[in-house]
């Protein structure tokens, strides 16, 4: 197979092959839109080496800066002094070319949350634990001054979270526009805690010792609600893709959020989850409307179903988050 021509200088760099070395056996990842993967076999081990993209696999236009792999790293040191478990252990950084190389986690150990969810094996007790880990790593890191000086990337977390989510889907919503730039206007400026910003079953591997969290590129420090709302939507948005466990998901739903909400400690609990509550609805409206629409919701007839939902929530925004599962439950069962 061809390799593309950055990765062999960026192993050398980060002193994982000797110059001149032979070409390792390597092949590309299958991931998400915004990077290039590839697994690459060394000598001393098996490494999975990413690289950012300046414009991201979807259709369209949509922009961010590269320099988001160097605050993923720093989340994933700053998670891993936390929860070590929580992160593949790195392995090396190039920040010059963009790429870092992190542990080989071989699926067979170590499977995807998302392929889990699509074959229908929604556990809670898994939904349970991604909360608490996730909570720990918000908790252990709110009010720190030196993490927030570290994550200052609004820059970088506008352009490729707020922008394309729900200041896109403004734009598609013109009666919603009021109501989601003042939900934009309020996750922007409220700095609490490290946030990973992509916390999604396809960022998760479920593994032996517990979840293991991914693709921190869009790391921030800012507020977790985007976190927990982030994970919790793609719980609901699968009711639709294996309507056969629904209850399944809609039970690690429930269990996420009590894992989670047990370990609130930076502020009150009840205004955490209501200003969850009022996020959650805009990117679940996103993610048919949005620039990143979710890839197995194709059918009107369920885009409909979301958008009903959605709008909904969003003119009404309930204070708990079991208002939101218990209407879409409703929804689906109509």
């Amino acid at each position: 197979m061809t390799l593309p021509d950055w990765l062999l200088p960026a192993l050398a760099q980060m002193s994982l092959l000797a110059p001149g070395a032979p070409p390792p056996p390597a092949e590309p990842l299958a991931g998400g839109v915004s990077s290039d993967i590839w697994r690459v076999d060394l000598p001393q081990g098996t490494v999975c080496v990413k690289r950012a993209l300046a414009k991201l696999k979807v259709a369209a236009d949509w922009r961010a800066p590269v320099e988001r792999n160097v605050y993923e790293v720093e989340w994933m040191r700053a998670a891993g002094a936390i929860v070590p478990e929580a992160v593949p252990k790195l392995v090396g950084h190039d920040p010059d070319s963009g790429c870092f190389a992190m542990a080989f986690l071989d699926q067979h150990r170590y499977p995807l949350w998302k392929a889990e969810l699509r074959a229908g094996r929604a556990d809670p007790a898994v939904a349970a634990a991604v909360g608490e880990r996730l909570v720990r790593i918000h908790a252990r890191t709110s009010g720190r001054a030196e993490i927030a000086a570290t994550f200052a990337t609004d820059h970088i977390f506008h352009p490729i979270r707020l922008e394309p989510y729900l200041l896109a889907t403004a734009e598609r919503h013109p009666d919603l526009a009021p109501l989601l730039r003042a939900i934009v206007d309020t996750t922007a400026t409220t700095k609490l805690a490290l946030v990973h910003g992509d916390i999604s079953p396809k960022n998760i591997l479920v593994g032996p010792q517990g979840p293991v969290f991914l693709d921190a590129e869009c790391a921030w420090y800012g507020d977790p609600a985007f976190d927990l709302a982030f994970c919790l939507n793609h719980l609901l948005l699968k009711c639709l893709w294996t309507p056969t466990a629904r209850d399944a998901f809609l039970a690690s739903y429930a269990a996420l959020v009590d894992a989670y909400r047990r370990g609130i400690d930076w502020e009150d609990a009840a205004a955490m989850e209501a200003r969850t509550a009022r996020l959650l609805p805009g990117l679940f409206l996103a993610r048919v409307d949005g620039k990143s629409p979710v890839e197995y919701i194709t059918a009107e007839h369920d885009k409909d179903r979301v958008r009903r939902v959605a709008t909904a929530l969003l003119r009404g925004p309930p204070a708990e988050l079991s208002a939101i599962a218990d209407r879409w439950n409703k929804e689906l069962q109509s």
